[in-house]
């Protein structure tokens, strides 16, 4: 079967498509024959090898999250499972394949209305978005900025803290056009990427900050905390931050700020599935919107990786075999 593998950390261009042998599920496991394959943010930091201290190496086959049928199951899987299209997270490795394996409690079965692309889109951006509201205790009539919101967690960050009941929902994004669509999704105020450009009325101040983009201007959004703001930091797409950035939390001790990061990681698995089985209900129903920028052959994992390091992907980039 095919499969995406990287030949070289570094460029989208270190991508290659080669022939694997077809999984064979374990125990508890079982195989899916990919309809969608969602091509994420983690992915990219993985490609760049940013995460190299992490184990990764060259010749690993990158994606987490797949949907499409059950073919086969492991030792002690209920052969029901047989058939039924699933979403599914397969860790960090292994999605970018005709086929892939996954444990059984990762699994969920796709509700009718919900397309394969649609639910790699939210399964793993909209726990995140969930829980990040949730740790920073965000509540009705709070001020939220989304920082990063052009991609599919901030995307579902915007409409989960419009829906909180957020007195203002602020974005960063590059563009009018993205802005507009931003606001269509339930942003009330779209700032440029510095933070400080665009809307005149947004709120010079913000209670929480959910942040998809780190790097090297975090700290100037940690100054935009009000007091007893709370900053979750959920991504490093731009890079990691200065290693001093905590002097800004320590240089502003009598505002009570508070700093966190989070990674769905931290969930337990069944709270994590109970949440996203919500969300693809909802998301079926209308009342939670996926927003799939493109879908691509599998072959060109490569061109969709160039879109995102280029920042032109609103929403997801989806991979089908």
């Amino acid at each position: 079967m095919k499969a995406v593998v990287i030949r070289e950390f570094g460029k989208p261009d270190g991508l290659e498509t080669v022939d694997v042998p077809v999984p064979v599920p374990a125990p508890g496991q079982v195989r899916i024959a990919t309809e969608a394959i969602g091509v994420g943010g983690v992915d990219a930091v993985i490609r760049r090898g940013t995460l190299a201290a992490y184990g990764f190496r060259e010749g690993h086959v990158l994606g987490s999250e797949v949907a499409g049928t059950i073919t086969a199951v492991g030792e002690g899987v209920d052969a029901s499972w047989t058939g039924r299209r699933v979403w599914a997270f397969t860790g960090l490795s292994g999605g970018y394949a005709e086929q892939a394996v996954a444990a059984v409690e990762d699994v969920l079965p796709l509700p009718d209305g919900l397309t394969g692309a649609e639910a790699v889109t939210l399964g793993g951006s909209g726990v995140v978005a969930h829980f990040a509201l949730d740790r920073a205790r965000s509540a009705p009539g709070e001020t939220v900025l989304v920082r990063g919101a052009a991609g599919s967690i901030g995307i579902t960050a915007v409409q989960l803290a419009a829906r909180g009941g957020a007195g203002a929902v602020a974005v960063t994004t590059s563009s009018a056009e993205r802005g507009a669509r931003l606001r269509d999704l339930g942003a009330t105020h779209v700032l440029d990427r510095s933070g400080e450009g665009g809307d005149p009325d947004a709120p010079a101040g913000f209670d929480v900050v959910i942040d998809v983009v780190g790097g090297p201007r975090l700290p100037d959004f940690l100054d935009r905390l009000n007091p007893n703001g709370r900053y979750v930091a959920v991504g490093v797409v731009g890079g990691q931050p200065p290693a001093d950035f905590g002097l800004r939390l320590m240089d502003a001790w009598r505002r009570s700020l508070s700093f966190a990061t989070f990674s769905s990681d931290s969930v337990p698995g069944p709270d994590r599935q109970a949440v996203r089985s919500s969300q693809f209900a909802d998301a079926a129903h209308g009342d939670l919107r996926t927003v799939v920028h493109e879908v691509l052959p599998l072959g060109q994992a490569v061109l969709a990786h160039r879109k995102m390091d280029a920042g032109t992907v609103f929403g997801r980039v989806v991979l089908a075999p």
